[in-house]
């Protein structure tokens, strides 16, 4: 059924009852899936000076990595120099995935590839489940999960 010329992405988008606006509401968070992503996240590294002429708005090298250790996450994208690579990667190769609830209080979560068996899909699903829920806003009130879709090679589900 595949269309494209890539492996797609199994995502899960969760409604969630919060108001991200205020602050005891917020939801961000990370999971370690279990099967993998089948993706790669980078970090940024040695060369610090050219990623800041380049346009980086925030460096750093083992300081950085540190940081986001501790939960520093104020940032898109994270693009590493192959210095950097070898000591970030290995924990978003093994599954680690971040997330967070936009504003209309919708967490939108890679759990997969399409080339992932069901099995495998259905584990990391879980996992990520399982993390919005401990992870749930001190501010959040009455019932928490509004509704949940799950898109994969099989077609769309809902719950």
């Amino acid at each position: 059924m595949a269309s494209t010329k890539f492996i797609e992405s199994a995502e899960a988008h969760f409604r969630l009852n919060i108001d991200p606006k205020y602050n005891d509401q917020q939801l961000r968070a990370t999971v370690n899936l279990p099967k993998g992503t089948g993706q790669l996240r980078e970090s940024t590294g040695e060369k610090l000076d050219e990623a800041k002429n380049a346009g980086a708005d925030i460096v750093g090298g083992e300081d950085l990595i540190e940081q986001i250790k501790g939960g520093f996450m104020e940032f898109d994208k994270l693009i590493a120099t192959p210095d950097m690579m070898p000591k970030t990667i290995d924990e978003f190769k093994k599954g680690k995935v971040e997330y967070r609830a936009e504003k209309t209080g919708i967490v939108h979560l890679p759990f997969g590839k399409a080339n992932f068996s069901e099995e495998d899909l259905i584990i990391n699903l879980l996992a990520a489940v399982k993390s919005v829920e401990t992870n749930k806003p001190s501010g959040a009130k009455g019932v928490y999960w509004k509704s949940a879709i799950y898109v994969h090679k099989w077609g769309l589900r809902s719950g």
